[in-house]
């Protein structure tokens, strides 16, 4: 399997779909950039230019369409359809076109050049966000963008049908519609130069469990088709043309990964419960219905943090009381009777750039977003608190308001789901009277207050990412300040442990819903700290879980206790490292 005389190379990128695999790679160029060139056209071209821009359109949508045909047809990923039909949306994109067209009339300039400069301009905006989720949907459009310029190219795509033997795919990106057509193909795992954790391109992967590597930078320079590839979508390593050693060593990861994998399913369906008997609820986080599947397979006791923000992305007009409707009563109806905790939407002014005059902000997390947002944008807050109403006469659900400063914000938010209930009470709407009212803990001066937040809320959901960043005063995307991005700075677990205490003295429930909770070693601080749910990925769930059964309510109080004694983050993941090795031993083994 291995040719001695190539060059072994070692790359680092994200693991954004976990399992290891070892196989030949085979490198489909999609990238289209570098042969865009401006060309001039005379004034008698025009016309012409814009019949063939718009052939290559109509090319486009017909080619989703069969795709979405087919994959309807098979019924492998089926929730996955949804994507395709987004990206048929921004085929239809009347900006788009229009811009495009201008540029083409305006600069006499050929039709992919044109449509790269309104491209540009799309992406710097969606650069700009400070959230990655947010961020990532911009890579949609460039997506749907780059299959026009095949189209305009004349070229015939490369697809996942061409492939006919088990390879590992390497591009330099991959639209979500080249993701769900791996479903049952021959493609073990993929790896390209860009992308991240958050892509539609990356959910797609971990819904199907397909292993993946993204963000590799130069992956398809490295790689040729046919060499040998050691993928590990955990870590994020990927071994180009490994020595038979490297192989061994791998093949031995592999197979412990997947034995241990398997072994992870027997907690799949065993409660969240120590060994002397504290209970725990371990929930999923979702942006996409797509998600909740892989979610459910992993155990999870419901949603602990449905980001809804997707609802309101990739469009020009707002999504409305039926459609918000329609989206709850789906994740509803897959993790009955368990519950479904909807956090209101979180987005600011800087993002919502088509839905209205953009507001000019120089720190935008820090300004007009989530909750301060929807407060002042009243008329899109109330149709999602009114369908989030209605959604709770066909189950359990929870509302929570995020990104909450102070108690003000949270009775404002509460009175305005007041107003929603009078009204739908006067329409003879359905909906549960007594819905759970959740705060949010992820600014400082919420978590200094939680006493008083307490007993205005019914629960508390700790968000750490924020949290984080805010506490620490540290942008998460700055390179320069990321040493200081460090989730077990004392400071850090203080406040948590403030807000935990506060939530028990008056007798609510408390949970953590940022990346933080899906860390074993954070998991088990959390737990000793007196948290009711833990909220995080499919993948972190059964690991979490096996750590919950592993150790005992008593001794997790300890080291949460031993914990607040250290003067650094550094002495903190020593400490929880070395403990948590004595339950969690597969976790620590290479």
């Amino acid at each position: 399997m291995t040719d001695d005389s190539k060059e072994v190379s070692l790359l680092r990128g994200i693991g954004v779909s976990s399992g290891i695999v070892i196989g030949k790679a085979y490198r489909i160029d999609k990238g289209m950039a570098e042969s865009t060139y401006y060309c001039h056209l005379d004034p008698s071209d025009t016309d012409a230019e814009i019949k063939r821009f718009r052939d290559a359109l109509k090319q486009s949508r017909e080619q989703l369409q069969r795709i979405k045909r087919k994959l309807a047809v098979e019924g492998k990923v089926r929730e996955h359809i949804r994507i395709i039909d987004a990206h048929l949306m921004i085929l239809k994109d009347r900006m788009l076109i229009k811009d495009t067209i201008d540029v083409i009339k305006g600069q006499r300039a050929n039709a992919e050049w044109a449509l790269r400069t309104v491209l540009k301009e799309i992406k710097d905006t969606f650069d700009k966000m400070d959230d990655e989720y947010l961020r990532e949907r911009g890579s949609d459009i460039e997506h749907i963008v780059d299959r026009v310029l095949v189209n305009l190219s004349g070229r015939k795509e490369a697809t996942m049908s061409d492939i006919k033997e088990p390879v590992v795919v390497v591009a330099h990106d991959l639209s979500p519609t080249d993701t769900a057509q791996m479903a049952g193909s021959k493609v073990l795992a993929f790896l390209t130069d860009i992308g991240g954790r958050t892509s539609h391109t990356s959910i797609v992967a971990r819904s199907l469990e397909i292993p993946a590597v993204v963000g590799l930078e130069n992956v398809t320079r490295k790689v040729e088709t046919g060499d040998t590839v050691v993928v590990d979508g955990m870590t994020g390593a990927v071994i180009i043309n490994p020595s038979k050693s490297v192989i061994k060593v791998y093949e031995r990861r592999r197979e412990r990964y997947e034995s241990y994998g398997r072994a992870l399913l027997h907690y799949k369906d065993l409660p969240a419960e120590t060994t002397d008997g504290h209970r725990i609820s371990l929930t999923g986080n979702m942006e996409m219905t797509e998600e909740v599947s892989s979610l459910v397979d992993h155990g999870a006791e419901g949603i602990g943090l449905y980001r809804s923000e997707f609802l309101y992305l990739n469009r020009r007009d707002l999504p409305g009381e039926e459609e918000h409707l329609r989206a709850y009563k789906r994740v509803l109806k897959k993790v009955a009777p368990n519950p479904v905790v909807i956090r209101t939407l979180d987005v600011g002014g800087d993002k919502l750039l088509s839905h209205g005059e953009p507001v000019e902000e120089a720190n935008p997390a820090m300004g007009l977003r989530a909750i301060r947002f929807t407060l002042k944008r009243t008329d899109i807050f109330k149709t999602q608190l009114r369908a989030v109403l209605r959604a709770s006469a066909s189950g359990k659900i929870r509302v929570l308001f995020p990104m909450l400063s102070g108690v003000e914000e949270l009775r404002r938010a509460k009175a305005l789901l007041e107003e929603a209930k009078e009204e739908l009470k006067r329409e003879k709407k359905p909906f549960d009277p007594d819905i759970e009212v959740g705060a949010m803990i992820e600014v400082p001066s919420a978590a200094l207050i939680a006493d008083i937040m307490a007993k205005e809320a019914d629960f508390f959901s700790i968000g750490t990412n924020d949290l984080l960043q805010y506490s620490l005063a540290i942008d998460r995307v700055n390179e320069h300040v990321a040493y200081l991005y460090e989730p077990l700075h004392p400071g850090v677990l203080r406040i948590i442990k403030s807000v935990a205490d506060a939530a028990q003295a008056q007798g609510i429930p408390v949970g953590v819903c940022g990346e933080m909770a899906g860390e074993p070693e954070h998991a088990l601080i959390f737990l000793g700290m007196g948290i009711d749910q833990l909220s995080m990925n499919a993948f972190s769930l059964l690991r979490v879980k096996r750590l919950i059964r592993s150790v005992s309510f008593s001794e997790a109080r300890e080291i949460s206790m031993k914990v607040l004694e250290f003067s650094t983050a550094k002495e903190v993941e020593n400490y929880v490292s070395a403990r948590l090795s004595e339950f969690y031993r597969e976790e620590f083994s290479n």
